[in-house]
């Protein structure tokens, strides 16, 4: 059996639109975003880690998005609590675990981390992830970590020599090349990290399912495969997402169809910024009927048409609905062998039920077996 959407060409004319409203939280800064994409400053690459560190995370890591809740995000919404030390002073530490190193060893040094924003902003009080590898690989080509840590400040008992600690937060990272030697070494990363809020709504302002909105955020730049770097996918409206300074490629979806709207923004050190992005669509819900306002027709299939007879979505059910695009199309239900069809339009913001009637006769006089 053939796919309803090469049965029937029809006419239909879709369009998307886009509007950014960028704004910051009250206690911040304004952020300005730029037309062009700007390049961030380099990482410095993390070779890849030993196998047994199954959690070892790359300096940007790609992962599905949950709440993104982890990280203490006050230092993007509220003016902070700052702890002061005295100038020529070592901040207290906490107590060495099995996992920082171990205790009380005369031949360990510590090293004393600590992590920023930007460089004049406060200290960053949890949230943090710290990974302490080795400067070089071992036999089989793979970094040794040494030592982890999470939340605030973090105190590690180590060797004498250098290594590469890896400072994350959120979805923020930096690796930095540090040397020890005996004593007590402090240092301060600063992560030239901001933060981004995402929402959307349809036109005019009027609210949207957010429970079908999503976005996916990617790096600018394309690789030599012509795709960019997925940065991380599936964010929530309204989750705060820690990122580099820096430009990213943002695709907002709304459904599972067309409803898609891309745009470039910038995030700033230190600042959060909010966007949101306008989608012209609508849901529909599909029924097919003997009468206008009558009961859905059960075990029907169905397809959504664009003007040169290409499938949008296909499916099945009673009553299946769809996030579509502004414009016009023309939907196919087929049931018991029979197909009927008739043109609907998509208005921004108007969810509408679009009936089909079995009374209409067969689309185009074709018939299925």
């Amino acid at each position: 059996m053939p796919p309803i959407s090469a049965l029937v060409r029809c006419a239909a004319k879709t369009a998307a639109g886009l509007f950014l409203a960028v704004a910051l939280a009250a206690a911040l800064p304004a952020v300005s975003i730029p037309a062009a994409a700007q390049d961030a400053a380099p990482i410095p690459p993390l070779p890849i880690p030993s196998p047994e560190d199954n959690a070892a995370p790359p300096p940007q890591p790609v992962q599905e998005s949950p709440a993104l809740d982890q990280p203490s995000l006050d230092l993007l919404l509220n003016s902070p609590t700052i702890t002061t030390f005295p100038q020529d002073a070592l901040p207290y530490a906490p107590a060495a675990t099995p996992e920082t190193g171990k205790p009380d060893d005369p031949d360990q040094t510590s090293l004393y981390m600590m992590a920023r924003l930007t460089k004049n902003g406060p200290l960053i009080d949890s949230g943090l992830v710290w990974r302490v590898y080795s400067e070089t690989v071992n036999d089989d080509g793979h970094l040794d970590l040494i030592a982890k840590a999470k939340d605030g400040d973090a105190e590690f008992r180590l060797d004498s020599g250098t290594y590469l600690v890896y400072t994350a937060y959120g979805h923020s990272g930096v690796t930095t090349k540090v040397t020890v030697a005996r004593g007590q070494t402090s240092k301060t990363i600063v992560l030239d990290a901001g933060g981004i809020k995402l929402n959307g709504v349809v036109s005019k302002g009027v609210p949207l399912d957010l429970s079908r909105l999503h976005f996916d955020i990617f790096e600018t730049e394309f690789d030599s495969r012509g795709e960019r770097k997925l940065v991380v996918r599936g964010v929530k409206p309204g989750a705060i997402v820690p990122l580099n300074a820096s430009t990213y490629h943002v695709v907002s979806r709304y459904g599972r169809v067309n409803a898609t709207v891309r745009a470039d923004i910038r995030v700033e050190a230190g600042k959060l910024t909010e966007v949101t992005i306008y989608h012209n669509a609508a849901e529909v819900t599909l029924k097919l009927v003997n009468e206008f306002g009558g009961e859905a027709i059960a075990n029907t299939a169905w397809a959504v048409l664009t003007s040169s007879g290409d499938s949008v979505v296909e499916g099945d059910g009673a009553f299946p609905t769809y996030v579509l695009t502004d414009g016009k199309y023309t939907v196919v239900a087929r049931n018991q062998g029979r197909l009927f069809s008739r043109e609907f339009q998509v208005t921004p913001g108007r969810n509408a039920e679009v009936e089909v009637r079995t009374k209409d006769g067969n689309a185009a006089g074709l018939a299925t077996e």
